[in-house]
Order: structure tokens, then C-alpha cells, then sequence
């Protein structure tokens, strides 16, 4: 087991099982999660499953039944492993989650409900996948997917949910505005930035912008937030209830677009 940090006034518990434990040094050592584990708001654990394996070469994964390419990785190692986990945190109420890309597709809900937790296991796999009864024995409660594509393994993915769910820790962040801004954070996309300088390639930072009006600016980034996502995600609009003003504003960007 690799305990990267540990401090009295963590706030969230993560183990990862991964058989390159060493990966998750990347994002320990920089950024949003490094200032994190250091403030312990966040404690992280890597352990590697190739500690159970019965095996002299410590392999944990074998030959699939029924025959095809590539190699399965094998239950028990991973049960095990799981198990330990299981008893470091000390509780029932913790949840296993295997990045798998069956798994239903992370967005900001999942990851608001995520980082309210106090414990978390991720399951990283590899080669063509885990013994599925792992899954069908309920070991892995939920299977968490970042996007319709394959990958090498779940320490990437792993990585990345880490990193969203870590920064929405209170405390981790200076200035908590900065998540309600997030896009996604209210279902719609984010509202353009600038800084300076004032002119960059011959383009002019939005006058509205250096108005000093906190009501007029508010407002104006409420607009392109909506503009923004009815341009490049319009499938969010669709599950999204809008204010009377989103809508407003909204329709008034559309009638605009019509004329």
C-alpha cells in the first residue's frame, strides 16, 4: 500500500487499486489535488492487487474462457484487494467503483454526489477487462465511464474523476465562486473569459466587461453562458429546467439568431 498522505482533518477518503500504483504520483505531486492532500482535505491510497496473487511471477490475469484475444483479469486478486481496502477505511457504507467503459457516463451530477462522500474505492482495470462475476456478485457497486472510447486501463479515468470530484472539497479551492462558474456546475456551459491586454489579434475585450456594472456584467454572462451551450451542447437544454430569466434571455438570443 502506498499511503501518499494522511492527516487528521482529511475530508475524503480514495483508494485506488491499480497494478502501476506509481501513475498516481502524476497528479498527486501537482495542482488542485497536491494542495489538497497537503491542507488534508483529501487522503489518497494506491494499493496494488498483485500483492494476492498466488503465483511466484504475480500475475493477475489469465487466459479468457471461451477463447479471443487479450487476457481477463482474475477475481480473486482483485476481491482481495478490495477487501483490504475495505477494512482500512473501517466501514460498511463504502462504495467500490470500476471505471469501465459500460459504466454510465460521469458528469457533474455524479461528481457533486461523489464528493459528499466520505469513502471511495476506484477500481482500475486493464487488459480486456475483470471476471465478470465480480460485477454479478454486486463486489463492484457501480461502473463509472468518461466517454465512448477505449482506453489502456482505468487509471486515466481514474485520474481524471479524482481530480473533478477533489476540487468541489470545501476548503480546497480559495475561492469557492469559481465552482458555481464551472460549466456543467448549473447544466449549462461556461461563459467566455478574457484578460489582459485589452486588444489581442486586432480583437477588443466585450466593453461590458470593463463597465464596472456587477448587475449589467452578471447578466451579460448569463446570456453567453445560454448562447454557448444552445450553439455547441443543445442536448443540455433539453433535461434543463431554465429559469424565467435563462429563458428570457435565451429566446431573445434566438429570436436575434432568426432575424
Amino acid at each position: 500500500m502506498n499511503n501518499i498522505i494522511s492527516n487528521n482533518k482529511q475530508k475524503l477518503s480514495i483508494y485506488v487499486i491499480s497494478i502501476f500504483p506509481d501513475m498516481f504520483k502524476i497528479i498527486t505531486n501537482y495542482g488542485i489535488i497536491r494542495k489538497a492532500l497537503q491542507k488534508g482535505l483529501v487522503k489518497v491510497n494506491v494499493l496494488n492487487p498483485r500483492k494476492f496473487s498466488s503465483n511466484k511471477y504475480k500475475n493477475i490475469d489469465d487466459r479468457p474462457y471461451g477463447g479471443g484475444p487479450g487476457m481477463i483479469m482474475t477475481a480473486k486478486p482483485l476481491f482481495l484487494a478490495i477487501n483490504e481496502a475495505k477494512s482500512f477505511f473501517n466501514t460498511k457504507t463504502i462504495k467500490v467503483f470500476y471505471l469501465s467503459p459500460q459504466g454510465k457516463k460521469l458528469n457533474q451530477k455524479k461528481v457533486i454526489e461523489l464528493s459528499q462522500q466520505k469513502y471511495i474505492i476506484l477500481l482500475c482495470g486493464r487488459y480486456e477487462g475483470i471476471d465478470e462475476r465480480l460485477i454479478q456478485s454486486k463486489v463492484i457497486d457501480e461502473e463509472i465511464s468518461i466517454g465512448d472510447y477505449v482506453l489502456s486501463g482505468g487509471e486515466l479515468p481514474a485520474m481524471i474523476l479524482i481530480d473533478s470530484v477533489c476540487r468541489l472539497i470545501p476548503g480546497v479551492l480559495k475561492n469557492s465562486q469559481t465552482i458555481q462558474e464551472d460549466s456543467f456546475y448549473n447544466g449549462l456551459l461556461d461563459f467566455p473569459h478574457y484578460t489582459r491586454p485589452k486588444i489581442f489579434n486586432q480583437i477588443t475585450v466585450p466593453e461590458i466587461l470593463l463597465s464596472g456594472n456587477h448587475e449589467k456584467i452578471k447578466r451579460w454572462k448569463l446570456k453567453q453562458s445560454l448562447k454557448k451551450t444552445w450553439i455547441k451542447r443543445p442536448d443540455l437544454l433539453k433535461n434543463l429546467f431554465l429559469t424565467e430569466e435563462q429563458n428570457l434571455l435565451l429566446q431573445k438570443f434566438k429570436n436575434k439568431t432568426k432575424s
